[in-house]
């Protein structure tokens, strides 16, 4: 059976996605293996440690730049992540210093709320209904 077990967001700077995505989203840091220039850096939910792992991916490929500025120019994020109520997790980010795009709003059957992950990325925040 196929399943998902690594997806990656390009970042412009992999301390600097590691700080963010460990200190202030609270993942923790499952591989760091260095590979030349860049490593192999992913980390997982704490509430799932064996689960999908979101590879920290450096942004350096000619297209990946103008394809993450196309994105933020027109205001789709990169990708999303799951929790339990966004409305709560907004305020508990806003309280860590994150910039949020886009407030927590009830579209029906999700709650979604976007916010800057300071790496070149917007991300999506959901709580299915």
């Amino acid at each position: 059976m196929i399943r998902i077990n690594i997806t990656s967001v390009f970042v412009d700077d992999q301390a600097k996605a590691l700080a963010f995505y460990t200190e202030k989203l609270g993942f923790i840091k499952k591989h760091d293996v260095p590979t030349g220039d860049a490593r192999w850096l992913t980390v997982v939910s704490p509430a799932n440690p064996d689960g999908v792992e979101l590879l920290l991916e450096p942004d350096g490929h000619p297209a990946a730049k103008p394809f993450k500025n196309a994105l933020v120019g027109d205001g789709i994020p990169f990708t999303q992540f799951a929790v339990d109520d966004v409305f709560a997790e907004v305020e508990r980010l806003k309280g860590l210093g994150v910039e949020f795009t886009q407030d927590a709003v009830d579209l029906g059957p999700v709650v979604t709320a976007v916010f800057d992950d300071t790496c070149g990325n917007l991300i999506q925040l959901a709580t299915m209904k």
